[in-house]
């Protein structure tokens, strides 16, 4: 009987070589001649009678260990949660990928989520990203212990942030991108979930109602179909993109005819923040120092790694990567970050302002539990502003009745 030699194989995707033995894809890592190395070890190993997969050994690879989380997450959780640990992960395989489980500790998932910048709320998801890989396999049997038991995940920032109308147009004024803005305006004027608008398309129009209406195998809790009613300014831009729109095309794509991500809508926040911060720092004088620039070089990484290598890095570069990072930190302590949450939030903040009542915003929020409206939103209370009017109403309303 003829039996198949498994073969190295490179993936594009990954940009890493792999070889599948026993029905388990095993990371072999970027670089070709390491790679056939392990290879033939790996071969050697099983010709001995050494399992190319052990059942538990901490010797694993956190790149192998990432693999098999992935396949169970494709397999068992949505497109959509694949990616978003799929993106983290590899990233931070592409940062340490020749580490071990048994080597692994919470110093290396701190400074790899410290090599970028970040905002809180997106620190705290790489953190989330690892750990729960690493827990995922105890529980399966790959290792023994989990080594980012005690690393201690720091807390999400809040993001009932509330822009004002006066703020969100000025806000605008940075948004160079015209795909960039319809969304924005979409999400700020309907106040529906971000990821209805990531997800609308032109099958959910239905233009002589002015709504979105998302079946309920695609609703949120896929109990009743969920409805979204569109402004004046928000129709105008649905049907603008979608006159020439294949049927089952998105409403809300980039400039390349991509639907946005919410990756891609992250970095475009990003992006908006360094752009209005930049013009703060311009229009107030400001920039770091060269002591705070000396102070930093020695927090960065002295090496870097090139076409698979590792080398250290030059003076120039340390001193380049420092001022760029410390710029940008200074931008972002000037500038707002926004986000798509922020603007439904401020949706129905503006829509509770104007004297709508709290049952139909909502309903119209998709909001099965009003009580949730009213846990979310209590900040209202502490406007003094908003509860004078309100009390001025409730008096006036009185007096009416009595005559």
């Amino acid at each position: 009987m003829h039996y198949h030699t498994p073969k190295p194989f490179f993936r594009k995707s990954r940009k890493r070589w792999y070889v599948q033995i026993g029905g388990k894809q095993i990371n072999l890592g970027p670089d070709k001649e390491e790679a056939f190395r392990r290879y033939y070890q790996l071969m050697a190993d099983a010709a001995s009678g050494i399992p190319a997969v052990p059942k538990t050994d901490d010797n694993h690879l956190v790149a192998s260990l990432c693999e098999y989380f992935l396949e169970w997450v494709q397999r068992n959780r949505s497109p959509d949660t694949y990616e978003w640990y799929r993106y983290r992960l590899q990233r931070f395989v592409d940062h340490h990928p020749d580490l071990t489980a048994a080597k692994l500790r919470p110093f290396h998932v701190e400074r790899w989520v410290d090599s970028y910048e970040l905002s809180t709320t997106s620190r705290r998801n790489y953190y989330r990203s690892i750990k729960r890989c690493l827990k995922w396999a105890v529980r399966q049997g790959y290792i023994e212990k989990n080594p980012l038991e005690l690393l201690e995940v720091p807390s999400g920032e809040s993001r009932e942030i509330y822009v004002p109308p006066d703020e969100f147009k000025r806000m605008l004024e940075f948004v160079t991108n015209d795909d960039f803005r319809d969304l924005l305006v979409a999400t700020y004027t309907t106040g529906c979930r971000p990821q209805e608008s990531l997800r609308v398309q032109t099958r959910h129009v239905q233009l002589e109602h002015r709504r979105w209406v998302f079946p309920t195998s695609e609703s949120k809790g896929k109990r009743e179909p969920r409805i979204v009613y569109m402004s004046d300014e928000s129709q105008a831009i649905v049907e603008r993109r979608i006159r020439n729109a294949a049927p089952n095309a998105h409403i809300f794509c980039n400039a390349k005819g991509k639907p946005w991500t919410t990756e891609a809508v992250n970095c475009a926040f990003d992006r908006l923040q360094e752009r209005m911060g930049r013009a703060v720092l311009k229009e107030l004088n400001l920039d770091v120092s060269d002591e705070e620039v000396r102070a930093f070089i020695p927090k960065l990484s002295p090496t870097k790694r090139e076409k698979g290598k590792l080398r250290e890095k030059r003076p120039a570069e340390l001193r380049y990567e420092a001022v760029k990072k410390l710029r940008g930190r200074l931008r972002r302590t000037h500038a707002t970050r926004y986000s798509l949450y922020a603007f439904r939030h401020s949706w129905a903040t503006n829509s509770l302002k104007r004297g709508l009542d709290a049952l139909t915003v909502a309903v119209l929020m998709g909001h099965r539990d009003p009580s949730q409206l009213a846990r979310t939103y209590q900040h209202l209370g502490q406007n003094p502003e908003h509860m004078q009017e309100q009390a001025r109403k409730a008096a006036n309303n009185k007096k009416k009745k009595r005559k």
